[in-house]
């Protein structure tokens, strides 16, 4: 099997080229590799390989793990359709006149080439991505849990069944495009006049339409519903976590495949507790007698409260470490840390004062002896 040649090289560019030099460099390749001006026999294969190098360089995050790693970075941490679904791709191919999604169909598809810029997907569409956010606990994110969401989506209409027709009305083919649900759109572009085929706008890429629109979608096959479920949220997960439902989002139009639903993860503040990475942190206040005898005090915790021993001497910033008291992690379990300060009060009473003065003299005491001693 062939290796990959180098993304610089493939542009031809240098390692430390700007944004725009890149985005130049493509451009020229892509106007001189384009389908209908070069013939050459593994010009679509070329368009292909100096795509995937822009889609990569021109990410600064797909940039930075391909100069650290190399492709091993790249093949190991997307996905070829993660590679290629890029705005900036979307925008150029768009100026160029091409239909970003037929590209991305050519690519994976794998039709000659790799590529097929005429054709598009026909059939049924799939149905709309939806998105939500969901708010936990710290405790639940630590352990894992179960959120019941309610959301508002288009599906599949009770009346017709999703074929758009009102009950005891036929459908029948679509005259715009004589069934194929495809029809071929002239645009003018950099390079001249380009022919697509795009899904037919009278069926909706169906190739066939209701001769009496059902009267509660109107000919759509989706009306608006609410949909109930449930999410879970898996024990460690963080703050800004995307989860991915697959099939949970809206119904595709006449029998298509649904989208998937986005649920955000946020986490709700905790009165005493902070998240760091898999370690949680609490901040412990001791008053001086306390931190120079000694003591035990209650400390929260994931798990409720836990006591936890002040040895005696310690100074104001010391960290003390409970084990495995954290977040769960693929790496292990981590731990809380509990942060010491040791506090000095504002005001005092006399006999405070007094007792005070009197346990200075005898620290100034005994730091003359030993200076004495020293000497």
């Amino acid at each position: 099997m062939a290796s990959k040649k180098d993304y610089y090289e493939v542009l031809g560019v240098e390692r430390g080229a700007s944004a725009d030099d890149i985005k130049k460099a493509f451009r020229k390749l892509a106007f001189q590799y384009h389908p209908d001006r070069n013939k050459e026999p593994d010009a679509e294969e070329k368009f292909k390989e100096f795509s995937e190098a822009y889609a990569v360089l021109s990410d600064a995050e797909k940039r930075q793990q391909y100069d650290t790693f190399g492709h091993a970075g790249i093949s190991g941490r997307y996905s070829t359709e993660d590679i290629f679904r890029g705005a900036n791709l979307r925008d150029i191919f768009s100026e160029f006149g091409f239909n970003f999604e037929d590209i991305l169909g050519g690519i994976f598809r794998g039709g000659v080439g790799g590529f097929n810029f005429q054709r598009t997907r026909s059939g049924p569409r799939r149905g709309s991505d939806l998105q939500t956010r969901i708010e936990v606990t710290l405790e639940q994110a630590a352990f894992g849990t179960e959120v019941d969401l309610s959301l508002k989506r288009l599906q599949t209409c009770g009346r017709c069944g999703g074929n758009g027709a009102e009950p005891g009305t036929d459908v029948s083919t679509c005259p715009k495009c004589n069934g194929r649900g495809r029809i071929e759109r002239r645009t003018q572009s950099l390079f001249g006049q380009m022919i697509r085929v795009v899904p037919c706008d009278r069926c909706e890429g169906r190739g066939r339409i209701p001769e009496t629109p059902c009267k509660t979608c109107g000919g759509k096959g989706l009306e608006p519903g609410k949909h109930r479920l449930s999410v879970k949220v898996p024990p460690g997960i963080d703050n800004g976590t995307q989860l991915i439902l697959r099939g949970q989002g809206e119904d595709g139009p006449f029998g298509g495949p649904p989208g998937d639903l986005y649920v955000m993860v946020r986490l709700k503040p905790h009165p005493h507790l902070l998240r760091r990475g898999k370690d949680i942190i609490y901040e412990a206040e001791i008053n001086f007698p306390n931190a120079t005898l000694g003591t035990s005090i209650n400390v929260p915790s994931l798990t409720g409260e836990k006591s936890l021993k002040i040895p005696p001497g310690t100074q104001s910033g010391t960290i003390l470490r409970m084990r495995r008291e954290g977040m769960p992690s693929r790496f292990g379990k981590g731990d809380q840390l509990v942060h010491v300060t040791v506090t000095v009060p504002e005001k005092i009473t006399r006999k405070q004062r007094e007792l005070i003065e009197e346990l200075g003299k005898e620290f100034e005491a005994q730091s003359n002896k030993k200076g004495w001693f020293s000497r």
